[in-house]
């Protein structure tokens, strides 16, 4: 029996991939539990037009993650922090600090777990941190720490 695979099932296939199985174990395992839909002209129309619609979404996704990118070229967001005796930057800037800024001053949504460079900005001055916007599509954010006075 042919069948589709709408999840990835262990040992048999990954999702969308036109698997033999026995009889038995299509109807009464695979089918029964959703994991897949019998092979036809139909289901493989189908699950082409699926795959089309995918790959179309990632097309877009990924046209503004593009997009997103370029915008944060020409932003620099402005910190202030505290100073030491000795000049030295007292604390740090976090990941999620620059998230949080870009989202209230530039309207920009981004995950902090996306940082490439996950270290904190602990220094006065210029520091550009790059985070993946998407698959494949890296940005680079821009961040000033200035000394509070």
């Amino acid at each position: 029996m042919k069948v589709i695979l709408l999840k990835d099932v262990k040992n048999v296939g990954k999702k969308d991939s036109i698997c033999e199985v026995s009889d038995g174990y299509g109807s009464n395992y695979l089918i029964r539990n959703g994991l897949a839909i019998k092979y036809t002209q139909g289901s493989a129309a189908h699950l082409k037009m699926e795959q089309d619609q995918r790959a179309e979404d990632e097309k877009i996704k990924t046209e503004e993650a593009k997009k997103i990118a370029e915008d944060l070229k020409n932003i620099t967001l402005e910190f202030k922090a505290p100073s030491s005796k000795d000049g030295r930057m007292f604390g740090n800037i976090s990941p999620k600090q620059i998230i949080e800024e870009l989202k209230k001053v530039h309207n920009i949504s981004l995950d902090k777990r996306k940082f490439i460079d996950k270290y904190p900005v602990n220094a006065f001055g210029y520091t550009r941190l790059r985070i993946e916007i998407y698959k494949g599509v890296i940005g680079t954010i821009n961040v000033h720490v200035g000394e509070n006075k």
